[in-house]
């Protein structure tokens, strides 16, 4: 039995597949699996995988299922007691899985492990230390992104919780609390895991030791409609699924600042203002309001799905977001 099982879901990309398996060929740490699970893929990805790495266990599926459903195959295929999920776009340093493996040894109550993500392309530059951050409408970014990595994160120890970029989840874990929510398909499935992992009195520690390179968005698109409607829909869904009654209560206020907020981007052209080019304007207002007609309608039954055991009161989990708590002007215009 492996200790280890990483889990890569894949959907289209083929081009990508060299940097991500080669360098886990390059692990230091070698008790582990891989499960490729491929999306229907139409461009030759499965079969550039399997003469990659034919070692793998590989998971061909006739449609793409999305990033919730596809990894949550992988995981019921897996055989190890630590779950390592990792994007396709990735390139990992060949400590990676040593580090990630290391931590969570050290910290048996910790059932997620978050690793120091830097940007592929520019190796200095912060995707993600130590995991996520949330603003008060439920939207999730990454510590530091965008930040040149000084070593200014690496003393962090308890963190929020990690990307679904790259993360370890401890398996006994998932046992308990379930795996992602499949409705979500893609984007704020890795924060409302995170979340119910935290109700549940589970916690993430931080690994910047454990490094990875991501090619941001290289599997879909940096702000792309359709990430934008996932991104509107599943924001409410995860609050209406996690957060207590008065978080709740302001969540449509604090969506109207964001609202406010993006607006004065968009006008002033700066940061998340400024990836709106290119002729998306009205595709992007579409995307946006479907995205809001989704959740509407999909709200009710996520409401019923809150988590039923908690060993945190709303107090208790109303500071721990707090205390991970990123502004919402900080996140529109330092994109």
């Amino acid at each position: 039995m492996p200790t280890v099982s990483v889990i890569i879901v894949n959907y289209n990309g083929e081009k990508l597949l060299a940097d991500c398996l080669g360098s886990l060929q390059r692990q230091t740490y070698r008790d582990f699996e891989v499960i490729f699970v491929d999306n229907g893929s139409a461009d030759g990805s499965l079969a550039r995988a399997r003469e990659l790495m034919p070692e793998a266990h590989f998971l061909p599926l006739t449609e793409n299922t999305g990033f919730a459903k596809g990894n949550n195959i992988g995981i019921a295929a897996a055989r190890g007691q630590y779950l390592v999920l990792l994007n396709n776009d990735t390139e990992t340093d060949p400590r990676f899985l040593e580090e990630l493996v290391a931590a969570a040894e050290k910290h048996p109550r910790a059932g997620m492990v978050a690793p120091k993500i830097l940007n592929f392309f520019e190796r200095t530059l912060i995707d993600s230390v130590g995991g996520l951050v949330m603003c008060a409408d439920g939207i999730a970014q990454g510590r530091g992104r965008g930040e040149h990595d000084t070593g200014q994160y690496d003393g962090l120890g308890e963190v929020l919780m990690p990307s679904g970029c790259a993360a370890l989840y401890r398996k006994d874990m998932l046992d308990e609390v379930g795996l992602f929510a499949e409705d979500f398909f893609a984007y704020c499935e890795d924060s409302d895991l995170g979340l119910r992992c935290l109700w549940a009195g589970w916690r993430t520690v931080a690994a910047p030791r454990a490094v990875v390179f991501h090619k941001y968005s290289a599997s879909s698109s940096t702000y792309s409609p359709w990430k934008l409607r996932l991104v509107e829909r599943n924001h409410y869904l995860l609050a209406l699924r996690n957060f207590p009654a008065p978080m709740l209560a302001m969540l449509p206020v604090w969506s109207a600042y964001r609202y406010g907020l993006m607006a004065s981007a968009l006008l002033l052209g700066r940061g998340k203002g400024q990836a709106t080019g290119g002729g998306q304007g009205k595709a992007l207002l579409e995307a946006f309001l479907r995205g809001h007609w989704e959740a509407l309608r999909a709200g009710p039954g996520h409401l019923r799905q809150r988590p039923a055991s908690r060993r945190l009161s709303d107090a208790e989990f109303t500071q721990l977001l707090r205390s991970h708590r990123m502004p919402l002007r900080d996140m529109i215009f330092n994109a």
